[in-house]
């Protein structure tokens, strides 16, 4: 019998055309499997920046405020009228109407109450307060006339950062005769020096006749059948008509009003508000009186997009925020008031202090609770349990609430510690013991990580040498696995620090003025206050939104960096 092999493999040759086209198209997957790789990194970090970019751009003017630094009378009369020195009588001195006249010796020619008491708001509300500060601090302030900063108003202060009111600037050309009568200026040139200027007014002419023939489109042709819908025709067609004929005669005159852009003409160091513009006249209101001594013959055309009905500083404000900067008594400072103060219903003086303090007592109630408790479950669940279906149950549920909505430990927060155990509403004990369920299954599930990462030998040494038990596991297992659970202990703090939806459904919501001292005071948290500032209406309190995220990225930032300096500090590679 003739014994049979199988045949051998064919060899593969690597210079055939079949094998060196395989080859190439392995590589040019992996190229491409490399490149969409790098794309999807640089698109998720592209998208980060684009993320931090914002609100940095949103957050940074929270960080600075203007102030007014005028002369201050500490008057005798208003502060210490029986000239006792007592504090309770300073305390309640009348200081808000020492900031009223130092502001209104600056602009005597204020005099009708509407315009007082609109200049009267450019101050803020608590610079009375900071006088009364330093009267406290220095009695010896009363009957001196001293240079002290004002806290300016928030819509003051954001128009002096160009937040609030944008502008062109157009430089005149040629001379300009003025004649002023009262609080009226007319303004004549012997060229056409108003035509840019009266151009811009024809081309938001234009704009608004397009949009109100885009809003006679959407009413129905039908005329005489319905006569509500004639009537509500025949406004925009009049309408339309009349500034159509506007926009087309280049040399007519135009009277501005509030609705339209405003046109402030800055000239001789002051400012005057045109009411009614052609090529070569204008009629105006004075605004800011101009100075005698002043005879250049300069002037610029500034132009305030956002008509005066829409903005939240009126042309007179911003006159006389312009008469301030160019006297040199505005000046712009670090808000430290930003990190110093509570909460506040005025922007200016609203601060993040109540929210750091109260997110700082939430945090200790949580980690004193979650530490000793998440450790000793985790070494009983390790080492000492024993193995069976209840302990299986118990690993099992303690892994899924580890998944479960935030929310729903609010809800239980609800139920258990206010309605059941008539804990405080709004207190950062109740918010622990909260953050505390929440955290718990993760520093359980971390520290069981870590103590399943010490080498079994480390415990069988320990037991060889005649140690029990519970000395293997407490002297030498639980100190090699306490990097892991540190780590894990940090970044569960720093979910807790996070978290908004349980603390919202426990009465953290509420608007929190005093600083907390205590677990058992009324406090508020920072992803709550930024909860809180998202949803108002004020401008500057974006900006304070913005900067609180700012904070509370760098708090966790920082917390998550402790994490991954103590894991390469102490752990050990086996």
């Amino acid at each position: 019998m003739i014994e049979t092999r199988p045949p051998l493999p064919r060899g593969v040759d690597f210079e055939a055309p079949e094998t060196v086209l395989r080859v190439r198209r392995r590589y040019a997957s992996e190229r491409r499997f490399k490149a969409m790789g790098l794309c999807a990194v640089v698109f998720a970090a592209s998208f980060v920046v684009i993320l931090l970019g914002d609100i940095l751009r949103k957050g940074m003017p929270a960080f600075s405020e203007h102030r007014v630094v005028l002369p201050v009378a500490f008057d005798v009369g208003k502060l210490d009228p029986k000239g006792t020195r007592d504090m309770a009588e300073l305390r309640a001195g009348d200081y808000a109407a020492l900031v009223r006249e130092s502001l209104r010796a600056q602009f005597p020619e204020v005099s009708e109450r509407k315009e007082r008491r609109l200049l009267d708001a450019l101050v803020s509300t608590g610079a009375p307060d900071d006088l009364r500060a330093a009267v406290l601090a220095n009695p010896a302030l009363v009957g001196q006339t001293i240079s002290m900063p004002l806290l300016l108003s928030d819509d003051a202060d954001l128009f002096l950062k160009g937040e609030s009111a944008r502008n062109s600037r157009l430089m005149g050309m040629g001379s300009l005769e003025l004649a002023v009568q009262g609080k009226t200026a007319t303004l004549t040139a012997a060229q056409d020096v108003f035509g840019a200027s009266l151009a811009m007014i024809k081309a938001g002419l234009a704009k608004t006749a397009t949009e109100l023939e885009a809003e006679l489109a959407r009413f129905p042709a039908l005329a005489g059948t319905n006569a509500l819908l004639d009537a509500k025709r025949a406004e925009p067609s009049s309408r339309i008509a009349d500034v159509r004929a506007r926009e087309g005669d280049a040399a007519r005159a135009e009277t501005l009003d509030a609705t339209q852009p405003s046109l402030l003409l800055v000239l001789r160091g002051g400012i005057i508000k045109i009411t009614e513009l052609a090529p070569r006249t204008a009629t105006g209101q004075v605004l800011l009186p101009l100075d005698p001594r002043n005879t250049r013959p300069d002037w610029e055309m500034v132009r305030y997009l956002v008509p005066e009905s829409n903005r939240r500083v009126s042309d007179a404000e911003i006159a006389w925020l312009e008469g301030l900067r160019a006297r040199g008594f505005i000046e712009k400072g670090f808000a430290s008031r930003f990190f110093s103060n509570g909460d506040s219903r005025e922007p200016e003086l609203a601060g993040i202090r109540g929210a750091l303090i109260g997110s700082v007592l939430t945090l200790l109630v949580t980690l004193l609770l979650c530490l000793p408790i998440g450790v000793g479950a985790a070494v009983y669940l390790e080492e000492f349990a024993p193995k069976n279906r209840f302990t299986d149950l118990l690993e099992v549920n303690i892994n899924n609430l580890a998944a479960v909505p935030s929310i729903v430990f609010g809800l239980l927060g609800l139920a258990a510690f206010l309605n059941f155990f008539n804990l405080p509403r709004s207190a950062p004990l109740v918010g622990g013991l909260v953050l505390a369920l929440l955290v718990l299954p993760t520093i359980i599930i971390a520290s069981r990580a870590a103590l399943k990462a010490v080498p079994p030998s480390i415990k069988e040494a320990a037991l060889g040498v005649g140690a029990s038990h519970q000395q293997a596991v407490f002297q030498h297992v639980l100190p090699l696995a306490m990097p892991g659970i540190m780590t894990g202990t940090i970044i569960g703090m720093a979910h807790a620090l996070g978290e908004t939806a349980p603390l919202l459904m426990i009465g953290m919501v509420a608007f929190i003025v005093e600083v907390p001292h205590a677990i058992t005071d009324a406090a508020t948290v920072l992803p709550v206050q930024i909860y809180l500032w998202s949803d108002l209406p004020e401008l500057a309190f974006q900006a304070k939104t913005a900067a609180t995220i700012m904070v509370l990225l760098g708090v966790l930032f920082l917390m998550n960096g402790l994490a991954i300096v103590l894991r390469r500090q102490f752990e050990r590679r086996w």
